[in-house]
């Protein structure tokens, strides 16, 4: 997701998105730990950054 639709998500709606993309995440990492190819590795790097745009999104929304 680009940054500016994650900023204009509500700070509930955020939580859940990065709640579903964990445990999305945790699906392809266990994927790959037992030996199965995923369908697009390049998508496990782009869920990882998803993760960290709605951290920092959070992270300043609470200061």
């Amino acid at each position: 997701m680009k940054f500016k639709e994650l900023q204009n998500m509500n700070s509930s709606d955020l939580v859940a998105k990065l709640e579903e993309i964990q445990t999305e995440l945790m699906k392809q990492n266990a994927q790959i730990a037992t030996g199965t190819t995923p369908k697009s590795p390049g998508q496990v790097k782009q869920m990882k950054k998803t993760i960290a745009k709605i951290r920092s999104i959070l992270a300043k929304n609470n200061e």
